[in-house]
């Protein structure tokens, strides 16, 4: 009996401890839970902001360039009909009063100055879809238009055939439509048809596959072989700074450069990666730097001084442009010997002046001798091709 009493007591005292531990565990659980969730665990907390990508900076920006985009383009979807009849009080048959769906979005190509790539262009794009038709004869709400930005001077073709060319800023293209909304059951009644019960889907939106090339719009371009120093001269003429090394194609992507005059004149010359022989069969940066050339009002012909026989330098620079583009090398152009502060070139300059018909400016970018004279020939082209683009009624680029 004495056996029986003990044996209870303890499994009663066994009892009470572990229902303790029970508890002081979990209290002990739910305190590291509280902790987790306030600490450590802050992406299920409701104030956490939800986190946004940082914006590239312009900086950054300039080392992405992109002159090439095939874009997948669908206009939005129009909004569907909508069938219903009025009734009210004292107008049990008050007849039908759907509404007719919106109309989808457009997506238009739009000219900004500031964008100088088509970096920011994407692959797809999507029109926003219009809104069905309502009751009491309420119209859906159109889908909203998508802007995309792209540079001056860009190409939109379709199926090899050019369908816009986007030269001045501001200047807008619907690239797709957006399809109609459909029509609600109000645009069917009839004298003979009281009560329609008909509606129509919306249409679906436009659909194109559009190749976006950019041409680079300057009034002057720079041509020549690599490691001729036509990004050292763009650095002494102007503000811009293209990378400068000495290997060949350094430069990549056309860097543009703005020379002020007075009157607030602005002139901008390019610096059009170089070009090798057999370019126009799209060897080295080939067609990549050909096409920036077209743009542009009138040319630079960069050449190396130093080197023997320099004329040939000009000889094969005007035969890759024939070659690609015959009105070319017909342009209005200077021809301008670099790295004068060499003694090699002092050389070859009367060589050079005796196989060469056209103005020859020698100068050096590296020291600025002779850039003055440069200046004035450049304002001299720039002002005949804005006469002769006044002659022609076209509305001139300003920078």
């Amino acid at each position: 009996m004495l056996q029986t009493t003990i044996r209870v007591w303890l499994e009663s005292q066994q009892r009470l401890a572990n229902s303790s531990i029970h508890n002081c565990l979990l209290k002990s659980q739910v305190k590291i839970w509280h902790r987790n969730l306030s600490t450590s665990g802050t992406s299920f907390s409701k104030s956490q902001r939800l986190r946004c990508k940082r914006k590239i900076s312009e900086r950054k920006l300039t080392r992405y360039f992109v002159d090439h985009r095939k874009v997948h383009m669908i206009g939005g979807k129009g909004g569907d009909g909508f069938a219903c009849f009025l009734s009210e009080p004292r107008k049990m048959f008050g007849g039908p009063n759907g509404g007719d769906g919106g109309n989808g979005g457009n997506i238009i190509l739009k000219v900004d100055q500031q964008v100088k790539s088509l970096v920011s262009v994407l692959p797809v794009y999507r029109g926003y879809s219009g809104e069905n038709g309502g009751s009491k004869n309420c119209y859906g709400a159109a889908g909203k238009n998508i802007y995309i930005k792209v540079p001056i001077g860009t190409v939109v073709k379709e199926d090899c055939e050019v369908v816009a060319d986007l030269n001045h800023n501001g200047e807008e293209f619907v690239a797709v439509y957006g399809g109609a909304g459909g029509k609600g059951n109000r645009f069917f009644l009839a004298n003979d048809n009281r009560a329609p019960t008909t509606t129509t889907p919306g249409e679906l939106g436009q659909e194109r596959i559009l190749h976006i090339e950019l041409k680079t719009m300057a009034h002057a371009g720079m041509v020549g072989f690599p490691n001729a120093g036509k990004s050292s001269l763009l650095r002494a003429i102007s503000n811009a700074k293209p990378a400068v090394a000495a290997y060949p194609f350094t430069t990549l992507n056309p860097h543009v450069g703005i020379i002020h005059y007075e009157n607030y004149e602005q002139v901008a010359v390019a610096d059009i990666p170089g070009i090798i022989r057999g370019a126009h069969q799209n060897r080295g940066l080939g067609f990549a730097f050909l096409r920036h050339i077209e743009r542009c009002g009138f040319l630079l012909y960069v050449l190396d001084l130093s080197l023997p026989k320099p004329w040939t330098q000009l000889q094969d620079l005007k035969y890759e442009l024939d070659q690609y583009d015959d009105s070319l090398s017909k342009r209005p152009h200077v021809v301008i010997g670099n790295k004068f502060d060499l003694p090699e070139s002092k050389k070859n300059l009367p060589r050079l002046k005796e196989q060469v018909e056209q103005r020859i400016i020698p100068l050096s970018a590296l020291t600025g001798e002779n850039l003055e004279e440069l200046l004035l020939h450049l304002k001299e082209l720039y002002d005949d091709f804005m006469k002769a683009e006044k002659a022609q009624n076209q509305k001139c680029t300003k920078w």
